[in-house]
């Protein structure tokens, strides 16, 4: 029983629909707008099927005629004919107004009647009977089956007897056990008298009495052997036991001028020794603006390349297998005819090994390469355009689509949107293990400081060893960057901690309300680094993000990671989902993409990131000082993804 069907335009304009369930007419309105948004928009059409809230929606696009046919039913239901009814509704829609497509174009769409009820139905009674009539699978007879083929001999066994593939392969063995001593028997002359009385015995012996006797003559050759080889002239003199320390050329020999452990300490703030650090090395860059979050830069040295193929297309291309190497492989022009399925594989196999190859999860690559083709198959391509200049600009946008999703993160804005309420901007830090969530947060307190707001970080790693030393360490620096003088006395960055072994929950809830009262503006919550498959710590974090309700969760993820980054963020999303109490679960807002200086052009992990959740990449992180943070700028990203 199908919901709805309607035939609607890329520009919007419904041509016609069919309602198979009572009700108003706009019951269809609010699932295609979301298929809209989501899918249509976002260029994620690499799967016919999407589900929004008790609907399953399918739909196939017509790129000749820019048409889109969706098909929406209760995803309780299985429904085996969906899929032929579209592709027939499809070819029937297409070739009855054909004509008044191709003469009267857009004013045919506008001022056109499409009566297609009746033909609809009847295309919905055939799928409906054809998906009946299937006949039932029958079983296999005896006669059919394998069993059938073997005799009543080799299926019995009696007691004792090896399974024959055992001893088949003993035989093996003792055939190439007998070849390699048949070999070694001419060197020796007094086995080579013996061999008539031997081979004689064999004769009488079984099998695996030969065997055995084999292996027998075997391990008393390799012992005389050993035995020989085992003679030395003289041993080695025994190395003296114990670890010696090691002393280094420019090095201090003195153990105690390198013991900074102080059991009287216990980790105070007040007695821990104000170190000495230069301000250049913290800040690096000194030339830049104060407070301004600078773009993620990328020179790209592909169009200069492209050059060079049009100035010398007699030459070969020097790479082979990348990028350059791809979009050299069809040259060949498309004089005005609809792009085909079998035109664009070859390139589309091409570009999916090179996604793969930038770091790009294999997944997503796939669903990638099928979005860009469904997107292009029908459409007609102009007199001197090349299939291969069309499949990359259309995958070039699809990219950047991607990576600039429906909700835009600004952070600044937010901030003083809650200033206004008289209320600190809560902010809180999730991940696996190292990747750099404790560093990225000093980098944006740092951030947020120069811009004229307080932080207050929230020390809830309450597990790992150091960290609450790691963020005090931090806390000083910054206070010493900008100290209370430049401020008018107000200090700036402040660390809230209660130590190691607490409820992480109940220090996050301390923290902003001492904060609240002492009038921060921002409240950074850093977590304990857990991997995706820890239950009890997932449930942990589920509970601190249910109990506080930040108003920003980020997820910090590593750039380096490729497959991962989509099981780390489906399961983190999945555990935040099911370990909350809520009727609608917080899940991830925004990640922060870390250690992004080392990755070369494989950016890949931005598109798995910002693909899998549709979520925005909100910070870059860069470098090692406290500067080396950056906005991500989509064209920068998608020009080194592409770059061969």
């Amino acid at each position: 029983m199908l919901d709805f069907f309607t035939i609607f335009s890329k520009g919007g304009l419904v041509l016609w629909c069919f309602q198979g369930v009572r009700g108003p007419a706009a019951a269809a309105t609010a699932p295609v707008n979301a298929l809209i948004r989501s899918v249509l928009l976002q260029e994620r059409g690499g799967n016919n099927s999407f589900t929004h809230e008790a609907l399953t929606l399918k739909y196939k696009l017509d790129n000749q005629f820019e048409l889109v046919f969706v098909v929406g039913f209760q995803k309780i239901l299985t429904l085996t004919y969906v899929d032929k009814l579209i592709d027939d509704v499809h070819k029937e829609f297409r070739d009855k107004y054909r004509n008044e497509f191709q003469q009267k174009g857009t004013l045919g769409l506008l001022n056109g009647t499409f009566d297609f009820k009746d033909d609809f139905m009847r295309l919905l009674r055939d799928a409906e009977e054809s998906s009946k009539v299937r006949a039932p699978t029958v079983m296999k007879t005896f006669e059919q089956s394998l069993k059938s083929q073997k005799t009543v001999k080799c299926m019995i066994e009696t007691r004792g007897e090896k399974p024959k593939e055992k001893v088949k392969n003993k035989k093996n063995k003792g055939s190439k056990k007998e070849g390699t001593e048949a070999v070694a028997a001419p060197s020796k002359a007094s086995v080579g008298d013996k061999q008539p009385s031997v081979a004689g015995d064999r004769e009488e012996l079984t099998k695996d009495e030969i065997l055995q006797k084999n292996r027998e003559e075997f391990f008393k050759r390799h012992m005389k052997a050993g035995e020989k080889s085992s003679k030395s002239p003289k041993p080695e003199a025994q190395k003296e036991k114990g670890k010696k320390p090691r002393v280094w050329d420019l090095g201090n020999s003195n153990a105690k001028v390198l013991d900074y452990s102080n059991s009287a300490t216990n980790g105070s703030a007040e007695a821990c020794p104000v170190e000495e650090f230069d301000p250049d090395i913290a800040l690096g860059d000194r030339n830049r603006e104060p407070g301004r979050l600078y773009d993620l830069e990328y020179e790209s040295n592909d169009e200069a390349e492209e050059e060079k193929v049009i100035q010398n297309p007699s030459k070969p291309s020097a790479k082979k297998g990348g990028l350059g190497g791809m979009f050299g492989m069809l040259k060949g022009l498309v004089g005005s005819k609809s792009l085909t399925r079998e035109d664009m594989d070859p390139v589309l196999e091409k570009m999916k090994d090179h996604l793969i190859a930038k770091n790009v999860a294999a997944e997503i690559a796939v669903q990638l390469c099928e979005s860009v083709a469904k997107k292009l198959e029908g459409k007609v391509m102009g007199t001197f355009t090349t299939v291969t200049s069309t499949v990359k600009q259309a995958l070039q946008e699809a990219l950047v689509q991607i990576l600039q999703p429906q909700r835009r993160v600004d952070v600044l804005r937010d901030v003083m949107d809650a200033q206004r309420h008289r209320r600190p901007y809560v902010v809180t830090f999730c991940g696996v293990n190292g990747v750099g969530k404790s560093t990225n947060l000093a980098k944006i307190s740092f951030w947020l400081i120069e811009n004229g707001f307080s932080v207050l970080i929230a020390a809830c790693d309450t597990f790992r060893a150091g960290a609450v030393e790691q963020l005090r360490t931090h806390t000083r620096r910054l206070n010493a960057l900008h100290p209370p003088e430049s401020h008018g006395g107000r200090t700036m960055v402040q660390l809230y901690e209660k130590g190691y072994g607490k409820d992480a929950a109940g220090i996050a809830m301390e923290a902003i309300s001492y904060a609240r009262n002492q009038g921060f503006d921002v409240v950074l919550v850093d977590t304990a680094g857990r991997m995706q498959d820890n239950a009890p710590l997932m449930t942990a974090l589920a509970k601190l993000i249910a109990v506080n309700a930040p108003d920003l969760v980020l997820f910090v993820g590593e750039a380096l990671v490729g497959n991962e980054a989509v099981d780390q963020l489906v399961k983190f999303n999945k555990a935040l989902a099911d370990h909350s109490m809520a009727q609608t679960p917080r899940l991830i807002d925004g990640i922060v993409l870390t250690k992004f200086d080392t990755i070369d052009d494989k950016v890949g992990a931005a598109i798995s990131m910002t693909y899998i959740t549709s979520k925005p990449i909100v910070f870059v992180g860069t470098g090692q000082t406290y500067c080396d943070l950056r906005s991500l700028n989509a064209k920068a990203v998608v020009a080194a993804l592409m770059k061969a």
